[in-house]
């Protein structure tokens, strides 16, 4: 059986920015190669990838992940037969999820007698199928006047795999076998090189203050750093295909994650300092062995060039550390893709061929369209 991994490698410049905050507000930082560096969590970075996914894929293969599970079955059962109310739809919906094995917990009444919607004790991950499945067998059990079975209620949970889930998995921890393995694993990114944070001291103006108040009406500060990240993704396509169970929806799913993660980014005070930009290369690898992240690179933090920033000595170390790695462990790509911008990432033209964001998810459909095949 052939084995088909991507990998994508990511330089993105950001500039004065708080992308992804701690609890205290900073921006999120980590230690490597023994110099603090900034840092973008993986789990920012795969909601803002799944956040795009609702322009690339249709709203029916996508998945919701919510605590609010029976009222969203409630009202499926609700489209199914308009004879059900609220109550009773309810009270099926949380049959129906109890006998998957996912325990559903009814709030108690408040004060003044109103009743919150029951939820699980936890954000679970369905489909848009695998919800509508579950009001199904709801609704037949109760028409047919017979308990719903358990293995019914699993497997209408556990069939019909949105692309979301079947990329970024699913944990329940009520049911561990209704857990699905990511095939998408998303590495937190970081810088290429050192950084400090620092602050932006801020003032706002009250605008009906009197005259003689020349006092601001606000005083605070807001920690930011700016950074060129290297930012690292890989797909299991194999297991992507197990999950979805189709050719075509393997091929229109990596599409779909290589431009979205591509070309996302964390919304974190991106109304303070508008630092949308998109990466200055884009480096895409097809394996047939194992994924390899290639921060390794940036280990000797880059320092900045008077003349020419960070973003040509990371390309020049990002090419060479490539080389040397897949000469050493003889483990060539079957296939390899560039996305640049600039004389500054020259170097990675060594990686593989040149493309646009459209031209390489054709690539992309193209070769995983052949291993597909080849392994069935």
């Amino acid at each position: 059986m052939t084995r088909t991994i991507i990998d994508l490698h990511i330089l993105q410049t950001v500039p004065p920015s708080n992308l992804n905050r701690d609890d205290t507000g900073s921006p999120k930082t980590a230690v490597y190669g023994g110099t603090r560096r900034a840092r973008v969590s993986s789990q920012a970075w795969k909601r803002a990838t799944r956040a795009a996914f609702g322009e690339l894929i249709a709203e029916v293969d996508l998945g919701i992940r919510t605590k609010r599970v029976p009222s969203l079955i409630a009202a499926e059962i609700r489209e199914l037969d308009a004879t059900y109310d609220a109550e009773k739809s309810e009270e099926l919906a949380s049959a129906a999820l109890e006998k998957a094995g996912i325990k559903v917990t009814k709030p108690k009444p408040a004060k003044d007698g109103s009743v919150e919607p029951a939820e699980t004790g936890y954000l679970l991950f369905l489909s848009r199928q695998q919800v509508a499945n579950l009001a199904r067998i709801a609704v037949d059990a109760d028409k047919a006047g017979t308990d719903i079975e358990k293995s019914a209620a699993k497997a209408a949970a556990d069939t019909g795999h949105s692309v979301d889930l079947a990329l970024f998995g699913r944990m329940v921890a009520d049911a561990p076998d209704l857990n699905v393995d990511a095939t998408a694993q998303v590495a937190h990114a970081i810088s290429v090189h050192a950084v400090d944070n620092e602050y932006d001291y801020f003032t706002a103006v009250d605008d009906k203050a009197p005259e003689d108040n020349a006092g601001a009406g606000m005083i605070g500060t807001v920690e930011f750093n700016s950074s060129t990240l290297y930012r690292y993704a890989t797909v299991n396509v194999d297991g992507l295909q197990a999950a979805l169970g189709s050719a075509d929806a393997t091929i229109a799913a990596v599409g779909a994650f290589v431009r979205a993660f591509v070309t996302s980014m964390p919304t974190g005070k991106q109304n303070t300092f508008a630092n949308r930009t998109l990466p200055e290369a884009v480096v895409v690898t097809v394996r047939d062995n194992q994924s390899v992240n290639l921060v390794g690179a940036f280990e000797e933090a880059v320092v900045a060039d008077a003349s020419s920033g960070r973003l040509r000595e990371a390309s020049a170390r990002l090419a060479d550390y490539a080389t040397e790695l897949d000469r050493a462990y003889a483990r060539q790509p079957i296939a390899g893709y560039v996305l640049r911008i600039g004389s500054s990432t020259e170097p990675l033209d060594a990686l593989g061929e040149e493309v646009t964001l459209d031209t390489l998810n054709g690539k992309l459909a193209a070769v995983v369209g052949d291993r597909i095949g080849a392994s069935e």
